[in-house]
């Protein structure tokens, strides 16, 4: 085994973060039609030192133990970010600990990043925290919703 399916691993021994928020203030999804991959991650801020950040972050994927990987160290590295500086990081930085990855499993990477340049996306018109009446939309509920609006597939790049 190789160094890298050995991070992998242990990633994946203890993922951390997974799971719907149902307090979240942006949530953002990013599918892929050539792997059949999905990842949401949902975010939720905090106000520091006059200063926006993101205060937790978690994932949901349907996909591979990659993605999934990379998914966990991302939500690690996002606590205490603010949104700029969440939004100059890119699928190899997201990465974390695992370090580069392998060619075919860069697209793990680029999942993780799209799903959180959509939450941030999402984000963009909230100024500053505030207290929300109801609660942000989850994964299993909105399915269970008509859908509105169109689907909105970002494509990977290779």
């Amino acid at each position: 085994m190789n160094d890298f399916e050995e991070k992998v691993r242990k990633t994946l021994a203890n993922p951390q973060n997974q799971g719907e928020m149902p307090d979240a203030d942006s949530v953002g999804t990013v599918g892929s039609p050539d792997c059949g991959d999905m990842l949401r991650m949902w975010l939720k801020f905090t106000e520091k030192d006059g200063k926006k950040v993101i205060d937790r972050a978690s994932f949901q994927s349907f996909g591979c133990q990659t993605a999934i990987a990379v998914a966990s160290m991302a939500t690690e590295m996002l606590q205490g970010k603010t949104a700029e500086e969440a939004a100059e990081l890119n699928a190899q930085e997201l990465s974390g600990e695992l370090g580069a990855l392998p060619p075919m499993k860069i697209h793990c990477g680029q999942l993780v990043e799209g799903a959180l340049k959509d939450a941030l996306d999402q984000d963009a018109d909230i100024s500053a925290p505030t207290s929300h009446e109801g609660t942000s939309q989850t994964l299993s509920s909105s399915m269970q919703q008509k859908p509105k609006g169109t689907l909105r597939i970002i494509p990977l790049e290779d």
